[in-house]
């Protein structure tokens, strides 16, 4: 209760105050070590399927098309996802950028043929 009789008494001591914080802040700012913002790498997912003998059409529908479903619903905060398919190989280039890493399940196998 001290402080408000004392603002109240000397009113341009404080409004003098706030004018120094207001003009020594962005000095502070610009002085502050650039370590307390370090450099953060964006997670990033590559992917490459190999399936001798399938044509590219195929490889999109079958595998990689089923992949990225499954992709997106296993994986949150996914920026976006691109993918190339060749003869007989499915690349998924270093673009499927996370916003964060964070996999609520591991990904189905969900072309499998094996047990």
């Amino acid at each position: 209760m001290w402080i408000v009789k004392l603002a109240l008494s000397r009113p341009y001591t404080f409004v003098v105050l706030a004018l120094v914080l207001i003009l020594i802040s962005p000095v502070i700012l610009l002085r502050t070590p650039v370590d307390i913002f370090p450099n953060i790498n964006i997670p990033v997912i590559s992917v490459i399927w190999s399936y001798s003998g399938l044509a590219p059409a195929e490889m999109g529908s079958r595998i990689v098309s089923i992949f990225e479903r499954s992709l997106t619903t296993s994986v949150n905060n996914i920026e976006h996802i691109e993918s190339q398919s060749l003869n007989g190989v499915a690349v998924s280039p270093p673009a499927s950028r996370l916003r964060s890493s964070s996999v609520t399940t591991p990904l189905p196998c969900l072309s499998c043929n094996w047990v």
